[in-house]
């Protein structure tokens, strides 16, 4: 499904011009016919398709796609159930177990649908090449998304994991929303922070103080 017809598209032209939207059209264009591109291109926009706005509670922010085959689902850190999971997703699982309980699948689109917002900051990559995308045209639509689902006055959970996460604070009301950061999980960073900072609980706690409903995160 393309951007426009995401029930994002509206609000995300009040933020962007319509050269920068052209300008990911044209690169989407381009790079889906010169190499191979993950995640599928009827799949980049999957996060926004799954989880409208007035549906979001927690905001979830990856870096980019895996950049393996059959891994990228258009969600960030979610991989279909027939594909391993890859080092970071297992740690988040991980965390998760001890937080909360143990989850068995580690296919996330059942949290989309309870409105977590599983958002990349680079919404492609080429196979094989983490992070070739950044800084070409995603960032300030995902900039704009941070924005506008900090903008609307419903509570939300912004989980940051990592340094390329955490540059998106400075879009968030603080005043509105809990911002949880840490570490990255990934397993060069997971021991020096991210294990034991429970995010899952402590989402579900500001969304019941707050009176939204909480994540079944295990199911």
């Amino acid at each position: 499904m393309p951007l426009s017809h995401t029930t994002w598209a509206p609000y995300v032209k009040e933020k962007l011009t319509s050269e920068q939207i052209k300008a990911i059209q044209y690169f989407l264009d381009t790079v889906y016919q010169a190499d191979t591109i993950f995640p599928p291109r009827d799949r980049v926009f999957s996060a926004l398709v799954a989880t409208p706005l007035k549906n979001t509670k927690v905001v979830i922010m990856g870096q980019d796609p895996y950049h393996e085959i059959d891994q990228a689902q258009g969600l960030s850190f979610s991989v279909p159930d027939d594909v391993l999971a890859p080092p970071s997703l297992r740690n988040i699982l991980k965390e998760l177990a001890t937080d909360i309980g143990e989850r068995q699948s580690h296919d996330l689109t059942s949290w989309t649908t309870q409105g977590v917002l599983l958002l990349n900051a680079v919404l492609t990559v080429p196979q094989g090449r983490a992070n070739a995308h950044a800084g070409k045209v995603w960032e300030p639509l995902t900039d704009a998304i941070i924005q506008i689902a900090s903008d609307n006055d419903a509570p939300k959970v912004f989980i940051l994991w990592g340094k390329y996460a955490q540059s998106k604070r400075r879009l968030i009301d603080e005043s509105k929303h809990l911002v949880l950061m840490s570490v990255h999980p990934s397993p060069l960073s997971a021991y020096r922070g991210f294990f034991g900072s429970q995010p899952f609980s402590q989402a579900n706690e500001f969304l019941k103080t707050n009176g939204r409903s909480q994540v079944d995160w295990l199911n």
